[in-house]
């Protein structure tokens, strides 16, 4: 069971892990990784936020994300921007000091503050004050010139509060949906969370196109790749995980896996067989790993 942030009464609780980095725990001695929750007005929109702080590395360090389907913003001094769902993977490279400071909307929660369709920011970045003009650009700045990143979030949470977010049904049934399909590994086909949701498949894509910004099948897929990751960290072989993760047979598997990670399975396993360094920022050590085969 994954470990979680404790929350006040009546608030959502963050999850710690960090499903979709690949190999996180080989960079934790490279940077420090926190997060924090949103503000209980916020949460039905936003799921985290968090904050990646680095020090004088002594060569620069390319972290590697197999995305979620989820909207981000980022602000650092190289760029910031709102990320659509990015359909591959994508990767941020640090090097000498730095921070980053992010936003992950909840799948489904940035439509009541965009109010157009999210697909139109798929497989984009759009930078902060082109979306929101000066307002865009004083927040930049703000978050820029804040050292302390809880005094930077709370000028972003004030950002968002002005662009009048408000409860939307769809956006909370879109959230709690893609969530199924996350919890719940049987969930291989579109068909099966539109039966799941009482809806037909079209109006579930159509939920999705408009809400989540990507199709109910590539999110559920995304989702079995996580799944993926996380056992052949574990040792799992690939047979058997394709047949379990709905796959129609391993070389499926491999096909979509290397697409989205960059490195083949038995690749994969090999790098997270490499020891893990101790643990930082209060983030949790990955589970047991396998002995590397010689």
């Amino acid at each position: 069971m994954a470990a979680m942030v404790s929350r006040p009464p009546g608030s959502r609780l963050v999850e710690t892990r960090l499903r979709g980095w690949i190999d996180p725990y080989a960079g934790l001695n490279a940077f420090d990784f926190t997060r924090l929750p949103p503000s209980p007005d916020l949460s039905p929109y936003l799921h985290h936020y968090w904050v990646v702080t680095w020090q004088t590395l002594a060569e620069p360090y390319e972290q590697r994300i197999v995305s979620h389907p989820t909207v981000n913003m980022t602000i650092t001094r190289d760029f910031h921007r709102i990320a659509g769902v990015i359909r591959g993977g994508f990767s941020y490279t640090m090097k000498d000091s730095g921070r980053v400071i992010g936003v992950r909307f909840r799948p489904g929660g940035f439509r009541p503050l965009y109010r157009a369709p999210v697909s139109e920011l798929t497989g984009r970045f759009v930078e902060i004050p082109d979306l929101y003009g000066e307002a865009g650009t004083t927040l930049v700045d703000q978050v820029l010139g804040e050292p302390d990143h809880k005094l930077a979030i709370a000028a972003i949470e004030t950002f968002l509060r002005t662009l009048g977010p408000r409860p939307d049904p769809l956006a909370e049934e879109a959230a709690e949906l893609v969530e199924l399909a996350e919890s719940t590994v049987t969930i291989t086909r579109a068909d099966d969370l539109a039966a799941r949701s009482g809806r037909s498949l079209r109006s579930l894509q159509r939920l999705f196109r408009d809400y989540v910004g990507i199709s109910p099948k590539w999110v559920i897929r995304r989702f079995r790749l996580h799944e993926a990751a996380e056992r052949i960290q574990q040792g799992l072989d690939l047979a058997t995980l394709a047949a379990e993760l709905g796959y129609t047979d391993q070389a499926h598997l491999t096909r979509d896996f290397t697409g989205a990670v960059g490195m083949a399975p038995a690749a994969y396993a090999r790098l997270s067989a490499e020891p893990a360094p101790s643990s930082s920022a209060g983030t949790p050590r990955p589970p047991s790993r396998q002995p590397r085969r010689r």
